[in-house]
């Protein structure tokens, strides 16, 4: 919807993504922009080892992939679904799936398998991370509790959260909420929110149309929104970038912007109303 942050501005810094749960099987990652236009660094976690390849091969020089499963540096039963993509650490739970249609036949546990996980705080090609994203199906608070190192570094993060227990004793939303909360990050937005349909409803014959009730989303995090002062010039340059490049929240960018300097973010506003760009490169 808008020219890139680059464009716009004449700044370019080097975003650092750290992305666990890197399947592809959901499409491109909303850094994919960063990363074609040479601007993003990618650390993937990704322990299957058929999605492993894929990105393997796909990748570029900017792209590195780990076949670490990410978690709290313990052993713990990997649960192997019919579908990949609910694949978790956590048991899938029938009854509340059975709310649904489809995820009783997606959440059918086909084996389990143990798997020793490890710290993100303990993997050395993590550090320095500008965007964390996760999507590891229920274990993401599991993940930011032994990753409060990289935490600190990291600027945005978004984190697959759900609103109903689809795993058995899988923290929600207002958990994961809560700890980033407290660890200095405001809940910016959802980007986006997936409903379903109550069983036996169908809305146009389609399963996968929602209605009412949100199931799960991605949530957007950020450190210092409220209170840019506490990030460095570089951290706000870069939650900007990331702000605008990825998730298309140009008000957010430009708080960020006006309180690193405000020439740059009227330029940046500017840009923003198609007027030239003053400021140069």
């Amino acid at each position: 919807m808008y020219p890139a942050f680059r464009a716009l501005t004449g700044q370019a810094p080097t975003i650092r993504v750290v992305d666990v749960g890197a399947n592809p099987i959901d499409g491109a990652p909303p850094y994919a922009g960063l990363l074609a236009g040479g601007q993003a660094e990618v650390v993937g976690f990704e322990p299957n080892p058929a999605a492993l390849a894929t990105l393997r091969k796909r990748a570029g020089p900017r792209e590195t992939y780990l076949p670490h499963a990410v978690g709290d540096g313990a052993t713990h039963t990997l649960h192997i679904c019919a579908a990949p993509g609910m694949t978790s650490l956590f048991e899938p739970d029938p009854a509340v799936l059975g709310l649904f249609h489809g995820f009783p036949q997606w959440g059918q546990v086909l084996a389990r398998e143990a798997v020793v996980t490890v710290r993100l705080d303990d993997v050395p090609e993590a550090r320095g991370v500008d965007l964390l994203k996760l999507d590891i199906q229920g274990a993401e608070l599991m993940v930011l509790r032994h990753a409060q190192a990289l935490l600190a570094d990291a600027v945005v993060v978004q984190a697959e959260v759900e609103f109903l227990q689809l795993y058995r004793n899988q923290p929600l939303f207002a958990e994961v909420e809560s700890f980033m909360r407290a660890h200095g990050f405001t809940f910016h937005r959802f980007f986006p929110s997936v409903s379903r349909c109550f069983a036996p409803m169908v809305v146009g014959g389609d399963i996968y149309a929602g209605l009412s009730q949100t199931v799960w989303a991605d949530a957007i995090f950020v450190r210092g929104l409220l209170n840019p002062a506490v990030l460095s010039a570089r951290a706000r340059l870069a939650a900007a970038c990331i702000l605008h490049d990825c998730y298309g929240s140009i008000d957010a960018a430009l708080r960020l912007l006006l309180a690193e300097d405000g020439a740059l973010g009227a330029a940046y506003l500017a840009g923003l109303r198609g007027e030239p760009r003053a400021l140069a490169a």
